[in-house]
């Protein structure tokens, strides 16, 4: 390998991701986290009910327990980049060619929709901006002089009538529509919309990790400081209401405010909240996607997903708390809240903010969507060079360019999720479905991952830990796999009937493109560099010292998702 002012290029030609940032930087990058709480605060409080702020920290707690797994096998891997799902990959790559590159497939799948979503949300509120729907109600002129007009109109009729033909053409125009399977797809505004913004993220990441971090640095503040102004300040002003955290029971029926009881329908509504929520609240793990562009990974690597956790541990307990006691379960359950277009005046109306605070944050609304954006991209643009590198992935993704950005893979997280965007753009049903099917690919990832914690232990145990976690943190983390299981069997069919068993055949999608780098391209063998951090060659893969135990952890893992999809119904 040679090294140029900085830049690290292979034998092949290829350039390598730099050494530019230290945990402090990884920090600023995974700081666009804390806001994917904004993504589903409406739709987790839709099927949890009272609940929902017990879901979020309860869900905040395993995923900051889980992050020292994640922590400790990091740290093996001081040249490697791509997260967690790479670092886990290579404690299965002795028991299965297969199950390795799945872990990194999922990861993929699951971070990689953010862009989507998060355009979507954030073009919604430059329309409402630009474009707004006008409100009238059965007094207004407009309203009166209809009905005065259409005698026999019932005034609720008046004004849907008045509000259709007063709505700016833009909100129903759309180049193409259609509707495929269980979701639509439209080349409307909010789809244009949200395509520049994902260009202009593309641009910001085209100059490496050091301009990504510096840049996240600022837009993180901006962001991160009113969401604590806003989940502390009706505290000390006396707005929660304590009426709107009783009674804790879960719902009678998804986004009905009518409490339920602690049946089997009522668990499984829980179940659901506490899958979406692992999408969000897990995701600072993200943190350790930039290993090989720390300048000390054996100290940053730790640094950097511990204090993300402890931003996220802060911030999605008080935020979503905050959220209903100011707001109350009906106002959770709005429409606007739901689909995150309103939350920015309910947090105006938290802080009693008038039209310009609720301009103002609605521009950090739109800050704040593009830093998860950001961060989106950095991570999963990441795992699919590793990935590449390491031989699972085609190998085109293996390329960046001389910032030390994966341009390649970039370019293909941008083109996927235009076409995710298309979807996105067409209604909350859409939406949702995504969201449902790429945590589908979370939980997969995650339990694979959290089960190579010992995996490494018993196969890698004399490889040195720049940090270990404690035994019973490991031991947990494998019990916490199969409660993500239980979350996914059960909770995924909340969102949609059909989520889990498309997250499942979207999975199995990483067999062909394996086969077809492996087989094809590098003729069944795997790159030497791969197994460099473990001290490892091709031939010790066989000596496999776990012996059945992973397999037998995978059937677990697979009879836990059904037996819970079989049990737990609606």
């Amino acid at each position: 390998m040679t090294t140029t002012t900085g830049y690290v290029t292979s034998a092949e030609g290829e350039g390598q991701l730099l050494r530019h940032i230290d945990w402090r930087g990884a920090f600023w990058v995974a700081s666009g986290v804390p806001a994917l709480v904004l993504f589903s605060i409406g739709g987790i409080a839709g099927t949890t009910g009272t609940l929902a702020f017990l879901i979020w920290t309860a869900s905040m707690i395993m995923g900051f327990i889980q992050s020292f797994t994640y922590a400790e096998i990091a740290g093996l891997f001081p040249n490697k980049s791509g997260g967690a799902s790479v670092y886990g990959a290579t404690a299965w790559l002795r028991y299965s060619k297969f199950i390795a590159p799945l872990s990194v497939w999922c990861n993929w799948f699951a971070w990689s929709p953010v862009l989507s979503l998060g355009c979507s949300i954030a073009a919604a509120y430059i329309l409402n901006a630009l474009f707004p729907i006008p409100v009238f109600t059965p007094t207004s002129p407009e309203v009166v002089s209809y009905i005065a007009g259409h005698a026999g109109t019932a005034p609720a009729d008046a004004v849907i009538a008045v509000t259709t033909a007063a709505t700016p053409a833009i909100r129903s125009w759309a180049l193409f529509s259609h509707t495929l399977g269980p979701v639509g797809f439209s080349l409307n505004a909010t789809f244009f919309i949200g395509a520049v913004l994902m260009l202009i993220t593309f641009a910001i990441q085209h100059r490496g990790i050091l301009g990504t971090a510096n840049m996240q640095k600022y837009i993180g503040l901006l962001v991160i400081v009113p969401m604590l102004i806003v989940g502390v300040v009706p505290i000390i002003t006396g707005q929660i209401n304590w009426a709107n955290f009783s009674p804790l029971v879960p719902l009678a029926s998804a986004y009905a405010p009518a409490p339920g009881s602690w049946n089997i329908p009522g668990w499984t509504l829980v179940l659901g909240g506490m899958f979406i929520a692992a999408w969000s609240t897990y995701g600072f793990e993200t943190a350790v996607c930039y290993t090989s562009e720390f300048k000390d990974p054996g100290t940053d690597t730790f640094k950097a997903i511990f204090y993300s956790g402890l931003l996220c541990l802060l911030l999605y307990i008080l935020v979503p708390f905050t959220f209903q006691g100011v707001l109350g379960l009906d106002g959770m359950l709005a429409p606007s809240i739901v689909d995150g277009s309103g939350v920015a005046s309910a947090m105006a109306q938290m802080v009693h903010g008038g039209t310009l605070i609720t301009n103002l944050l609605v521009m950090l609304m739109i800050l704040a969507l593009m830093l998860s954006i950001m961060t989106a991209m950095a991570g999963s643009s990441r795992t699919l060079y590793q990935g590449s590198v390491d031989g699972w992935l085609p190998r085109y993704l293996s390329h960046v360019n001389a910032h030390g950005a994966p341009t390649r893979a970039m370019w293909t997280d941008l083109v996927c999720n235009l076409i995710v965007l298309a979807i996105a753009s067409t209604d909350a049903t859409s939406f949702f479905f995504i969201l449902a099917v790429s945590n589908c690919g979370y939980i997969i990832f995650n339990f694979l991952n959290l089960n190579a914690g010992w995996i490494h232990r018993v196969d890698n145990g004399h490889i040195a830990r720049p940090w270990k976690a404690p035994a019973f943190v490991i031991a947990l983390g494998a019990i916490f796999a199969y409660v993500n299981a239980v979350f996914m069997g059960a909770g995924a069919k909340t969102w949609n009937p059909n989520a889990l068993w498309a997250g499942l055949i979207f999975a199995a999608l990483i067999i062909p493109v394996f086969c077809f780098r492996h087989y094809v391209q590098d003729g069944g063998k795997f790159p030497e560099h791969m197994l460099a951090d473990l001290g490892l060659k091709q031939s010790d893969l066989a000596v496999k010292k776990a012996g059945m135990l992973p397999y037998l952890t995978l059937v677990a893992g697979l009879a836990v998702v059904l037996l819970a999809n079989w049990f737990f119904v609606l």
